[in-house]
């Protein structure tokens, strides 16, 4: 009889029982950055019988009245939806997990560059997680620690805890409001910046949160983040993770019951994946990278379509490459990705400059998917690819699977979920 997908406070709870058998994996949570990203992601799920979580971030995904996402246009509905329907289209057969990412004050760009009072922030926060909690989303990330009034600053624990907790309260009373099933949290103390995150911080943080979270009788969270050394800058790893302190987090986390969240895990190299096992972390974020994995392929069926072009064997060439440039320069996004210094830069500037123009792409390109002129020429490239036998497609797709495909070998996924029922079973 087949087994009904598990909450995800039961996966981790099953992750946690591995580590102790000796099976130990580490689950990823993806960033939904494209559709072809989120089939991707099933397609290796079912093939590898290992569950994942979409950790859509609210500049990506978020309700309509708060400006959207740039993923699609999806708001959580259709975003759910949208999964759905690729789970249905391959007859996907494994557990997958929405997620927020990041939710709460500040945490869409334009929030945060209008420097919102507290409490403008705080109702707009909450606005976006009652979407999430409608929408069904199984795991709500906590997290009041993007204070655009706190520039250069570590947001006070106390302010953290305050809070978190507020916003766990809140959540749980809107979903118990609706008799919708239990869900998950995430929390942590600071923002993800590279830096470690001590054992004493973090259990002062766990400690006195389940103290606080026991006084009003809600939850404790299903993950609480902490800081590996990891850290993505220009499309590529420029952290340096530490399998000490990442092993004294994820042991100090089981004490209480919850798992280690990592963040910022994009372009690890083969060692450092291999460490996450011996490490126990828990579960992994990755996201940017995706987005510059599908930038590069578009990139490289381009330069197919070029030699098809100058051999006579196509007409007229699609301008992708173009469109995605021009596009991913207008749209700003970039900016957050480069160096103080090169924020001003002139569009022509940015065009005579080869270096800045890869980096743009890979940091900036996937912001454009879901732009009309960039649709329409993909498929003219496309259609010019499939005359001559290649789909393009199923190469992009292909394209981003691959460093899933090394993370989920690296990180012992394969058999995951079979495992997960199997330690479930035996409890009943």
């Amino acid at each position: 009889m087949k087994m009904e997908k598990l909450a995800i406070k039961k996966v981790v709870q099953g992750l946690l029982d591995l580590q102790r058998t000796g099976e130990s994996a580490t689950i990823l949570g993806i960033g939904p950055m494209s559709k072809n990203c989120v089939q991707a992601t099933l397609e290796l799920s079912k093939e590898g019988d290992y569950p994942v979580m979409f950790i859509a971030s609210r500049n990506q995904v978020d309700a309509d009245e708060l400006g959207g996402g740039y993923v699609n246009g999806w708001n959580q509905f259709t975003f759910a939806k949208a999964v759905e329907e690729v789970a249905k289209e391959i007859d996907y057969d494994n557990w997958y997990y929405l997620c927020r990412d990041h939710g709460g004050p500040w945490q869409r760009d334009q929030e945060r560059n209008d420097h919102l009072p507290i409490e403008e922030a705080m109702k707009l926060g909450k606005q976006s997680y009652i979407a999430d909690i409608e929408a069904g989303f199984d795991l709500l990330m906590i997290d009041p620690t993007k204070d655009p009034l706190e520039v250069g600053k570590v947001i006070p624990l106390d302010t953290v805890l305050e809070r978190t907790v507020e916003l766990i309260e809140f959540c749980e009373t809107e979903r118990k409001s609706r008799n919708l099933p239990e869900i998950g949290y995430e929390v942590g103390t600071e923002e993800t910046n590279g830096g470690l995150t001590s054992t004493e911080t973090y259990e002062t943080f766990i400690n006195r949160l389940q103290a606080e979270l026991k006084n009003r009788n809600l939850p404790m969270p299903t993950f609480i983040v902490g800081q590996t050394g990891t850290l993505i800058r220009k499309g590529e790893q420029v952290g340096t993770f530490n399998f000490n302190n990442a092993y004294d987090l994820a042991q100090m986390a089981k004490k209480y019951g919850v798992g280690l969240k990592e963040h910022n895990g994009d372009y690890l190299d083969d060692v450092t994946l291999l460490e996450h096992i011996p490490s126990e972390i828990t579960a992994t974020n990755v996201a940017p990278q995706y987005g510059t994995e599908e930038t590069r392929a578009y990139l490289n069926l381009a330069a197919i379509e070029e030699k098809l072009v100058n051999n006579g064997l196509v007409r007229e060439s699609s301008k992708t490459q173009e469109v995605i440039l021009d596009h991913a320069i207008k749209s700003g996004r970039w900016k957050k990705w480069l160096s103080e210094d090169q924020k001003n830069i002139t569009e022509k500037e940015i065009l005579e400059d080869e270096s800045l123009t890869k980096e743009i792409f890979d940091t900036a390109g996937h912001y454009t998917f879901n732009d009309e002129e960039v649709k329409v020429e993909i498929e003219k490239m496309y259609k010019n690819l499939a005359e001559h036998n290649i789909d393009g497609k199923r190469y992009v797709i292909d394209h981003i699977k691959r460093p899933i495909r090394d993370y989920a070998e690296s990180y012992n996924l394969r058999g995951v979920t079979s495992r997960i029922k199997d330690l479930t079973a035996a409890k009943l």
